[in-house]
């Protein structure tokens, strides 16, 4: 699928945001380390027998493989993009709505704590809007007309 007009901005936004964190977390002291998967864990439990140290480094070349793909325009098609997008950004999310102090009780709405969590949720949305539109966008509905 061809990239649109309007996948440019919104990948090159995510794209650089995602490569500049995977970037920073490069090298980092155990001390944050240990603080990111300190968060880590409180919603994905699995991770608690893996070092910090191994968790931030696996993290970051994450987030440096998926804003590449990203800033990739015209050479990662838009739905992979998405997709990669889409579970960062879904992972992300669940920590806002697990993890404890981030929303207000009884209610989805972010605590102060939480602010920084829930604005995560735009990854997520983004990476789906890609997604369905590498899916059902309208150039795949004119090439399976063709076909039939």
């Amino acid at each position: 699928m061809a990239t649109k007009l309007w996948h440019v901005p919104v990948r090159l936004a995510t794209g650089a945001v995602i490569l500049d964190q995977g970037l920073s977390k490069l090298g980092m002291d155990e001390e944050h380390a240990k603080w990111f998967h300190e968060r880590a864990v409180l919603v994905y439990p699995q991770l608690k027998d893996m070092p910090p140290g191994d968790f931030v480094q696996l993290l970051s070349a994450c987030e440096i493989a998926l804003g590449g793909s990203l800033l990739g325009v015209g050479l990662v098609p838009p739905g992979v993009a998405g997709l990669g997008l889409t579970a960062f950004g879904g992972s992300l999310t669940r920590l806002y709505l697990v993890a404890p102090g981030t929303r207000r009780e009884g209610s989805l709405g972010p605590t102060q704590q939480g602010i920084a969590l829930v604005k995560d949720s735009w990854m997520l949305a983004i990476g789906a809007a890609l997604v369905l539109d590498a899916l059902f966008g309208p150039r795949r509905r004119r090439r399976r007309r063709k076909r039939g």
